[in-house]
């Protein structure tokens, strides 16, 4: 059965910082997509998470897997810094037909959402998740700690090891993949989230809204969001009759 994938991003600064660190990929003719958050101040971390998605892409694109990109983007951050000490968090997908490949490092995250749940498919390189690990901290407690922004694992640190979190799936018509930075999931709770996603008419309206949103929470951090859909033609039209989830949101679909 062939698929269409269609998507919506966007990344805005927030009501706080004055400076986006965000970077966004979207190459729809790689079946790849990724959320970048860099760290280390402006400048350092613009360019941290620049050169994360543009080496990320260049490697995909060379034919390394997505584990051996988001390595190459690691080195490439590190030779960037020159020794400055900035840094970026990174989610990235790719996709082939409906099956895919997820990668993460530090605290950026990856959603299947459908019309009535949501599921978290990246776990958290942080502190706090950390915590809530070991059983010492509960997810809301998490929410409101004064170190809930500490990553444990993030691209351009010389003197650590990479560890990448690594999952593979598959995307059901009716779902969405959903990525996004820590400024929309440190203002959203996962509920609010998938609230969004089941009321919104269009994937590029989806996405509008749920930074809205953040930004109407308080909208500390850059705010960053890719939603990814899945359409199968040969039961679209069905799906259309019965005003599907999913068959809403991709009225207008980019290709």
């Amino acid at each position: 059965m062939s698929e269409l994938l269609g998507y919506a991003a966007q990344s805005i600064t927030g009501c706080v910082r004055e400076h986006n660190e965000d970077a966004l990929l979207c190459a729809p003719e790689l079946g790849l997509w990724a959320v970048a958050d860099g760290m280390g101040g402006h400048l350092r971390g613009e360019v941290a998470s620049a050169v994360a998605v543009a080496t990320l892409r260049e490697a995909v694109a060379a034919g390394q897997g997505l584990d051996n990109a988001v390595q190459a983007a690691h080195e490439a951050v590190i030779a960037a810094a020159s020794g400055s000490g900035m840094g970026t968090t990174l989610v990235a997908v790719r996709f082939d037909g409906a099956a895919f490949d997820l990668a993460w490092a530090g605290d950026s995250r990856a959603y299947r959402v459908s019309a009535g749940d949501i599921a978290r498919l990246s776990h958290d390189h942080s502190l706090v998740q950390a915590l809530i690990d070991a059983g010492q901290l509960s997810p809301k407690q998490a929410r409101r700690h004064p170190q809930r922004n500490v990553v444990t694992q993030c691209l351009g640190q010389e003197h650590q090891a990479l560890e990448v979190g690594h999952m593979r799936g598959r995307l059901a018509p009716g779902e969405l993949l959903l990525l996004c930075s820590d400024g929309l999931s440190g203002e959203l709770e996962d509920g609010q989230i998938q609230t969004q996603c089941a009321g919104a008419d269009t994937l590029d309206e989806l996405v509008t809204r749920l930074l809205q949103q953040a930004c109407d929470a308080g909208g500390r951090d850059n705010i960053s969001c890719i939603v990814i859909g899945l359409v199968s033609p040969e039961t679209s039209s069905v799906a259309q009759r019965s005003n599907s989830f999913l068959s809403r949101l991709l009225k207008s679909r980019r290709p």
